[in-house]
């Protein structure tokens, strides 16, 4: 089944996990109107298709104060795929996106000191090959940052190929 097929029920299920992923079944089961039974079978069939998964999100605040960092990176097109899969790949950046624009990728991370940055721009990033600049954001101050709200399914109403 994949995210264009999702059910209305499928839908409201993981956005309340997406809002709360300690919520009980009973719970959701109870606010959705249906049972207990429904909402774990859902639940676990969701799980083994791959379309959820449960994991720790940290609030970057209580990490020793990170900054916020992003990496605008213009890249050889013809190295765009692969240079992403390399950025993937280092445990430092948590977030890589391809774009089209100013940027071709989007690198994000929290990092503790300029030293670090450094080093992991100096030494790690711009040796890659096909990586033509780097350009570095700090984050100074976050006016809107949700750690535990990430969208796996397009808005109601809008198709999954758009």
């Amino acid at each position: 089944m994949s995210a264009a097929r999702l059910d209305e029920l499928d839908r409201r299920i993981i956005e309340k996990l997406g809002r709360d992923a300690r919520v009980s079944n009973r719970q959701i089961a109870a606010e959705l109107k249906v049972t207990e039974g429904t909402i774990r079978s859902r639940i676990k069939r969701l799980q083994t298709e791959r379309l959820i998964q449960f994991t720790v999100v940290t609030d970057f605040r209580v990490a020793g104060s990170p900054n916020l960092v992003m990496l605008g990176i213009q890249a050889d097109p013809s190295r765009v795929g692969a240079l992403a899969k390399q950025l993937a790949d280092i445990p430092e950046i948590n977030c890589v996106i391809v774009l089209l624009g100013r940027y071709s990728l989007l690198a994000m991370g929290l990092f503790t000191s300029i030293e670090q940055l450094n080093t992991l721009i100096f030494s790690r990033i711009r040796v890659l090959e096909g990586v033509r600049d780097v350009e570095t954001s700090i984050s100074v101050h976050n006016v809107k940052y949700e750690v535990g709200i990430a969208r796996i399914t397009p808005p109601k109403g809008e198709d999954a190929a758009e």
